[in-house]
């Protein structure tokens, strides 16, 4: 059976039961949906090595639509990766977007759905990567699956340990600030992945069109546990 499917099926079964993943109504009119596509004029007209002017472009993005939080990004093909050389992949550069972004102030908290051990977590520290990053263990209905947490504070991972247990609705985190969160705009990158392939404290967050099916498989659609209407 693909692993995906079946996570997903679980998840949907589950989707009342999980705690906010972050502290802020993703639900409100406050928030948007953002495009991260060749399409997004205002983007392809930002130097997106300059992280402070590629943030200004986020905030104004968020303006234009009168709002104050940015959602998006799950199987969405993005050219922004094209600012780091940690996207490119031989002759292919990684472009298609394997989790939910959350694009909102450094310092917001960030919480566990459900009850967790950290199965993991690594201060990513290259230009344009994840940053501090935590991935969380969970089961459900006798099925292990994985959460990501990217782009956090340094300070999150204080004190954190393999097999530390956290209860539904714990704070973990928080979102990070760049430069300390891989250079990039606050936002928080939520993931599920159905396994972690041996990975520590880090795993693909951006495949190649090419790997589109076998990432899809393994990377269930992470709005089923947001739980966002401005989402798909």
């Amino acid at each position: 059976m693909d692993n995906s499917k079946n996570l997903s099926a679980i998840l949907s079964r589950h989707r009342h039961a999980f705690a906010p993943v972050l502290d802020a109504d993703l639900n409100t009119d406050a928030v948007c949906s953002l495009d991260f596509t060749a399409g997004n004029n205002r983007l392809q007209q930002t130097d997106l090595l300059d992280t402070e002017a590629f943030n200004n472009a986020v905030q104004q993005m968020l303006h234009e639509k009168q709002a104050s939080i940015g959602v998006g990004g799950y199987l969405e093909d993005r050219f922004i990766y094209r600012r780091s050389k940690h996207f490119d992949v031989a002759a292919e550069s990684r472009n298609l977007h394997l989790g939910v972004d959350v694009w909102l102030d450094a310092g917001t908290a960030v919480f566990t759905p459900l009850d967790a051990t950290v199965h993991s977590f690594k201060d990513n520290d290259n230009f344009g990567d994840y940053g501090p990053t935590i991935i969380l263990e969970h089961e459900l209905e006798g099925v292990t699956f994985y959460t990501l947490y990217g782009h956090l504070s340094r300070a999150s991972l204080d004190g954190l340990e393999v097999g530390k247990r956290f209860a539904k609705g714990d704070k973990i985190a928080e979102v990070g600030p760049y430069p300390e969160n891989g250079n990039w705009p606050p936002h928080l990158h939520f993931q599920v992945m159905c396994a972690m392939d041996e990975k520590y404290g880090d795993y693909p967050g951006v495949a190649t069109t090419a790997e589109k099916a076998k990432y899809e498989a393994l990377c269930p659609n992470p709005n089923l546990i947001l739980k966002c209407r401005h989402l798909s």
